[in-house]
């Protein structure tokens, strides 16, 4: 059973991740600063599942598409995910 709850939340990750983006792509900066709002929110209060999937699947997807759309990551992102993005772009 901990199996299904493990993919779980990392498909419910990359469908927040989705809505972001969509909300990226159409503008709708307001929104999108919400989405980033609830995701930092979850991670600094989740358990470590929750922070695994925010920053492997969340963060990793919505961060791409802030890079393509050529925002400044480090102005968007609330702190707690702002350090986590830096931490992922550090390790390449």
């Amino acid at each position: 059973m901990k199996r299904k709850i493990t993919r779980g939340i990392y498909k419910q990750m990359q469908k927040f991740a989705d809505i972001t983006q969509t909300m990226i792509v159409r503008g709708n900066m307001s929104r999108a600063k919400k989405c980033f709002a609830i995701a930092e929110s979850l991670f600094i209060n989740g358990n470590k599942e929750t922070k695994t999937a925010i920053s492997n699947v969340y963060l990793y997807s919505v961060s791409g598409m802030l890079e393509l759309k050529h925002f400044n990551t480090e102005k968007i992102l609330p702190n707690a995910l702002k350090k986590e993005y830096i931490k992922q772009i550090n390790a390449f």
